[in-house]
């Protein structure tokens, strides 16, 4: 028995020691060789594992230094693999890992230019047949109390990009406890890793393989883009400098019945973003930040609780194309890019067809729902835009900055509104606000919008193509309610009032003043997309220029510049009704006006000053008589006014207008007197009374005209004129007092196209002046003269019109006598001399041309000037270049090549001398300054002196070669009324 007991002992420790040298030493050997023998076989690298050790009683297993690739550079490796079996695996029905862990392990994934992944190229292994899977099946029972990896790294290279890709994460660290396949079992884990550049990663969750969920926190801190940036270079051809992302959050995935996937408490920073096209700015990002984000991808809904990002610069342009340079980045689609064969034709058909089959068979889905993104606050603050328009044939910048915009509330797929707020300067001294809600669903929105010193220089390179002016200035103001309804069909409305101040357009070809304003006022806007009202239009020195040029065309009948390819216009037939429009009124305050005829020889001039009046209610919709009460003067004498009413928008059915001029000199019809008469206008005064009456197209009129002091000057071969008598039918139309009282009355019907007013009235008048010309009238014609010794001439210094304190004194006593002398009028008769005047005007034209041009090149500049350019003061240093470009422009040609090569101050007094030489004679402001001098003159007379402008009369200038003396003498003499 005893004995028995010893073999049985013995038997066991033979045993345990037999199991323990093959589970310790002989199992690991085994396996060592069988596993090296495998990848000898199979790996088409060098591959081998050092050690193998197994504990029989403990059941642990660990692998020791596995290395695939070639020495020095392994592809894939790890120092230590670790897994200890538990024996509950045998009555537990599934496999039972206590712990698994691998230490110091290293993968470097590669992928070529082709896009071959190396890590699928280690091995060589023999093709599987393969097998049908079994829709029932279950996943092998696995229980896995815990999962370590320590000290892990990766690193991952793309060849594909222009650029390659290359980056590694170490210290890859991961925990997982109680990972299993069985169902409803739970694990937790948490990860780490550093990337490159000091990015981090940390995951921090839990996994269920059965059914497959997860939930946890995710983060990645100070990722820089420049890792991943040469895949956006693939398809962007943009240069990223500088830019780093943040970004964390609560995700929960859970794809046991469905995908639902969806994220909570997410946030994102973006920081230093710095992108550039080639050598050009494209985008400066300082900082970017979005918090409390959420996403559910089940129902396809995302939302960001805040977006704050300040200090955004972007740059953007229409290039000459008309392609947004942004949009000519984006890659073209493949198939423009892709030609189609013959040989791919027939195929793609046939897979087309099948396609087509398949999906005819196929159950249909719903459509899904389109995504939702709410936004619960927006702050974009201190962005800064510069755009640029290329298209024009000048460039057009438009800088916003700095740009503030502020969104609450927004939600995609509401139909509540969401709120809107936006500041922002336009090129430095403008600025635009607007604030309000506007909803999506369906699009409509209410905003007040705001805009200050809007510089209308911005519209100048789109208006001047298409109308031939120049836009010199102009500033826009506005407060405005925009309320949209509706898009289909348009539903706006828009109220407020508007604008435009110191607005300046300049004819293109004559380079002359045509249309200004110092400001324009729009009060009382109402748009209602089929009607327009305004409250009221108030124009602050407004002034307009109207010339006849010598084709008899004007200078507004040529502004519209024909387009290459334009059809001529035409009025297409329609029966949409007019939009509605009303004008509660119209204000003018201290207007001007200028009047030109070239068509004549000599050129006829005139100007209309202070003029002042309103203009009542028009309206379209209603047969309202519109009051009109306009006034002001004539050449700044002769006042003229405007009264009556009118239906301004069919005129003949109701017209009721009363015109009259009072005191217009008449020396300034010469061209008209001189082409149609025979004769220059010496002197005389004109009042002229148009009474116009329109009922229904039926016209009675009135015109009275009242000729005081009237002498014809020289006369004027014109082929023009009458064949009449002029001077004699004049003379026997005086009555005693020297006046040709006449009053024409025209009727008519003017519905009736043969029926013409004014070849009417011309045919009336010249039928009075036969019969004048055939009854007897007295001749009455008398010279009457002063004292010779003070008042018969007055001196002016050589190109001055100004009245010396000698001067004065003499037309003091002058007025005196002719208080005196009540049944005496007084003729002034400007004058000028060429060799005493020329000089100092010249000069003084240099000096208005330097200003003028100044004024042009800071009018371009954008900056706020003064309302004239005389009141800029032109620096010495500037005059030099100014007087190049005056040389050039007045004289018509190039300085001589000689001048290249004198001193600039020198050149400088040459330019200077032939410019006042070439305007030393000029004709014009020579008779400009001898009409100023009788201006003034009378001026004194009337406005200090306290004479009756009825009285001071102002003949034709006469301009001399020389005064014989220092200063020029204007001659003076007296008449009788």
């Amino acid at each position: 028995m005893r004995l028995r007991k010893k073999t049985l002992f013995v038997s066991l420790l033979t045993a345990l020691f037999a199991y323990t040298l093959i589970g310790a030493l002989l199992l690991p050997a085994i396996i060592l060789h069988v596993a090296n023998q495998q990848l000898n076989r199979f790996a088409t690298v060098p591959a081998k594992l050092e050690r193998v050790e197994f504990n029989p009683f403990s059941f642990e297993a660990t692998l020791w230094n596995l290395h695939i690739g070639a020495p020095g550079a392994p592809q894939i490796a790890f120092r230590r693999a670790y897994a200890n079996l538990q024996l509950d695996s045998l009555w537990h029905g599934a496999l039972h890992l206590s712990d698994v862990e691998l230490e110091r392990a290293y993968v470097d994934a590669r992928l070529d230019a082709e896009g071959g992944l190396n890590l699928l190229q280690l091995f060589d292994l023999p093709a599987s047949e393969p097998r049908e899977q079994d829709p029932n099946a279950q996943p092998f029972p696995v229980l896995v109390d815990r999962i370590a990896l320590i000290s892990n790294s990766a690193n991952f290279q793309d060849l594909r990009p222009s650029e390659a890709v290359e980056f590694a994460y170490d210290a890859i660290s991961l925990e997982l406890h109680n990972l299993s396949t069985l169902p409803d079992n739970q694990g937790n884990l948490r990860l780490t890793a550093s990337g490159p550049y000091g990015a981090t990663l940390d995951w921090d969750g839990r996994l269920s393989l059965s059914p497959l969920r997860a939930s946890g926190r995710i983060s990645l801190h100070a990722a820089e883009l420049q890792t991943v940036w040469p895949y956006v270079h693939e398809r962007l051809p943009l240069l990223l400098q500088s830019g780093a992302i943040s970004a964390s959050t609560d995700y929960h995935i859970d794809l046991s019945e469905r995908t639902d996937v969806r994220l909570n408490n997410a946030r994102l920073d973006l920081d230093s973003l710095i992108i550039d096209n080639n050598d050009k700015p494209l985008l400066r990002v300082p900082s970017l930040s979005i918090n409390d984000g959420s996403l559910d991808l089940a129902s396809r809904q995302a939302r960001l609780g805040s977006i704050q990002s300040q200090g955004l610069e972007a740059w953007a342009a229409r290039l000459e194309n008309g392609q947004i340079d942004l949009l000519a980045l984006l890659p073209k689609p493949a198939t423009e890019d892709a030609p189609s064969t013959d040989q791919d034709a027939a195929p793609a058909a046939s897979a087309s067809t099948e396609d087509a089959e398949t999906e005819a068979t196929r159950p249909q889905q719903a459509p899904q729902p389109a995504w939702q993104l709410q936004v619960a606050q927006a702050d974009l603050s201190g962005y800064q835009l510069h755009l640029q328009d290329r298209l024009p044939d000048t460039d057009v910048n438009l800088e916003l900055a700095p740009l503030n915009i502020s969104i609450s509330d927004f939600d995609s797929a509401a139909s509540t509104p969401f709120r809107l707020q936006l500041q922002t300067g336009v090129n430095g001294d403008g600025n635009l606000s607007a604030a309000g809600e506007v909803n999506l669903r369906p699009l409509s929105a209410r905003l007040d919008i705001a805009s200050r010193d809007i510089n209308l220089q911005l519209a100048r390179a789109y208006v001047e193509p298409l109308v031939d002016i120049q836009l010199r200035s102009g500033l826009m103001d506005g407060d405005l309610k925009l309320q949209l309804r509706g898009t289909s069909p348009l539903d706006l409305a828009i109220t407020g009032e508007a604008s435009v101040s110191q607005l300046h357009v300049v004819d293109s070809d004559r380079k002359r003043d045509l249309l200004k304003w110092q400001q324009l006022q729009v009060i009382g806007i109402n748009y209602r997309g089929e009607s327009l009202s305004i409250e009221r239009i108030t124009l602050q020195r407004p002034y307009v220029r109207f010339i006849v040029n010598e084709n008899l065309t004007t200078n507004f009948s040529d502004l519209i510049v024909k387009q290459p390819g334009q059809p001529e216009p035409s009025t297409p037939a329609s029966d949409k009704p007019p939009m509605a429009l009303r004008i509660g009124g119209i204000d003018i305050h201290d207007g001007s006006a200028n009047f030109a005829d070239f068509s004549l020889t000599p050129n006829f001039a005139t100007a209309m000053g202070q003029l002042n009046g309103r203009i009542s209610t028009i309206d379209n919709q209603r047969p309202l008589v519109a009051n009109v009460d306009i006034s002001g003067r004539v050449d700044r004498y002769a006042p003229v006014t405007i009264k009556g009413g009118l239906t301004p928008f069919d005129p003949l059915n109701s017209l009721d207008i009363a015109t009259r001029f009072r005191n217009v000199e008449l020396t300034t019809l010469t061209p008209y007197s001189g082409k149609f008469a025979g004769y220059r206008i010496r002197k005389g005064r004109m009042n002229l009374d148009l009474e116009y009456r329109i009922q229904q197209g039926q016209l009675n009129a009135q015109n009275k005209l009242l000729l005081e002091g009237l002498q014809l000057g020289e006369k004027v071969d014109s082929p023009d004129a009458v064949d009449l008598p002029v001077r004699l039918a004049v003379a026997l139309l005086k009555d005693t007092k020297g006046n040709i009282d006449l009053s024409i009355p025209v009727s008519g019907d003017l519905n009736n196209p043969e029926f013409s007013v004014m070849p009417l009235v011309w045919q009336t008048l010249r039928n009075l002046l036969l019969r004048a010309t055939q009854a007897p009238f007295k001749f009455i014609a008398g010279l009457v003269s002063g004292d010779q010794a003070d008042i018969s001439q007055i001196s002016f210094a050589a190109g001055s019109a100004e009245l010396d304190s000698t001067a004065q004194s003499a037309l003091d006593t002058l007025a005196q006598a002719l208080q005196e002398r009540p049944a005496l009028i007084l003729e002034v008769q400007g004058r000028s001399a060429i060799e005493q005047d020329g000089p100092p005007l010249a000069a003084e034209r240099l000096e208005t041309e330097y200003q003028r041009l100044q004024y042009q090149i800071l009018q371009n500049s954008g900056k706020k000037l003064p309302a004239d350019p005389s009141e800029l003061v032109v620096e010495d240093e500037d005059k030099p270049i100014l007087l190049e470009a005056i040389y050039r422009t007045q004289l018509k040609q190039q300085p001589p090549t000689e001048w290249a090569e004198l001193e600039p101050e020198e050149r400088t007094t040459r330019l200077r001398q032939a410019v006042l030489t070439h305007w030393r004679a000029s004709q014009l402001m020579l008779r400009r300054l001898a009409q100023l001098r009788a201006s003034n003159i009378k001026g004194y007379l009337t406005e200090r002196a306290g004479m009756q402008a009825e009285r001071v009369f102002q003949i034709d200038v006469s301009i001399t070669e020389d005064s014989g003396e220092e200063n020029v003498s204007v001659p003076m003499q007296l008449d009788s009324t």
